[in-house]
């Protein structure tokens, strides 16, 4: 190894993928001294994330920190295993009498969180291929005075800024589709976007130079869309805790990244075509989180524990669903034996009544 010259190893070392760049750092004290060149990161960052190509995304980076901390903090994924370690309130208690800076959270920490602060990068691959990029500056419809954002459900809906018409092809690989019906039958469009589509979503905090990707990478779940047999929802996301959240059922959420495709065309010339892409908060009741709660939350999650393990992130979303399902089944019964407290109270409400009459 020390009789290749430096200009060889530099060679060498911008083959590499990210995972093996970061191991071949560990091996020797010349890879590891020549891994540190940020052109080498870069190249990285852009094969796996063609939106940072952009000059003003690279400049971003560069003013974060640079590729090297970017890529360290956005290649591992979000996990989550402490959804079981919170307790569930059952009965949430409000104050009697709210101030108005109680009710809108207007003293809530949000001082320091402006939505302008935070930048979503998002790229979609479908095997090879990137069919969308896109680079969101700010939250769209918030300000830090706007307390219609902060007390409404949140959500970013990114498909309408995407540049162009989204669609995929059997060119671009996708299986030939002759009918819904045999389609429904044997699954096979369904498996190969559960297969083959990724999605990356970074969210970019420029003030605290903090960087982390919310999404799932390969797909959690989905379905069909009812009513419609020709409309297919991919989800992706992640498990996020929620720690000094004010009235959440329990302080873990989950960022729920919905993409969804219609099938167009018959036969040979079938077409996807994307039409929707949107990331919301929901808690564990399912409710969407509100703007304020959502931009904490989101905060917080930059200094997320992470994980280059993605079976470990399947994991803790299982775990996360697993405790959501026993919640609500605790739920459903406590609301059984109210209502059957109600009926013997109101049964022996009657049965007095008409003891004192007769």
């Amino acid at each position: 190894m020390a009789s290749l010259s430096t200009d060889v190893v530099y060679d060498i070392l911008r083959r590499l993928d990210g995972p093996t760049l970061a191991a071949a750092a560990c091996s020797c004290a010349t890879f590891c001294s020549i891994s540190r060149e940020e052109r080498l990161w870069e190249n990285v960052c852009s094969s796996m994330w063609p939106s940072t190509n952009r000059e003003d995304v690279k400049s971003l980076i560069s003013s974060i920190g640079g590729f090297r901390k970017f890529y360290a903090d956005c290649f591992p994924l979000i996990v989550c295993k402490e959804v079981t370690e919170y307790q569930w309130n059952g009965h949430l208690e409000y104050p009697e009498e709210w101030t108005e800076s109680e009710y809108y959270g207007d003293n809530m920490g949000l001082e320091s969180i402006s939505p302008l602060d935070f930048v979503s990068i998002v790229d979609i691959r479908y095997k090879d291929k990137t069919i969308c990029t896109k680079v969101l500056w700010g939250i769209p419809n918030a300000n830090g005075s706007n307390t219609w954002f902060r007390n409404c459900p949140f959500r970013i809906d990114l498909h309408d800024d995407c540049e162009g018409e989204v669609t995929l092809s059997v060119s671009d690989g996708l299986p030939p589709i002759t009918s819904m019906e045999k389609e429904r039958k044997d699954g096979k469009l369904w498996k190969e976007l559960q297969d083959s589509l990724c999605l990356s979503w970074i969210v970019v905090h420029r003030k605290l130079k903090q960087a982390a990707n919310l999404a799932s990478w390969s797909p959690l779940g989905g379905q069909r869309h009812w009513p419609t047999d020709k409309d297919f929802v991919i989800r992706f996301g992640s498990v996020l805790p929620a720690k000094d959240i004010l009235f959440l059922p329990c302080q873990v959420v989950e960022c729920i990244i919905n993409m969804k495709f219609r099938v167009e065309g018959d036969g040979v010339g079938t077409t996807l075509k994307l039409t929707e892409l949107s990331m919301q908060l929901e808690d564990m009741e399912g409710a969407h989180v509100n703007g304020r709660n959502s931009l904490l939350i989101l905060k917080e999650a930059l200094s997320c524990r992470r994980s280059k393990n993605y079976r470990e992130v399947v994991e803790s979303w299982h775990l996360y669903s697993k405790v959501q399902s026993e919640l609500k089944e605790e739920k459903m019964r406590n609301e059984n034996r109210l209502d059957r407290l109600c009926i013997l109270s109101g049964i022996a409400a009657f049965v007095t009544f008409w003891y004192y009459i007769l």
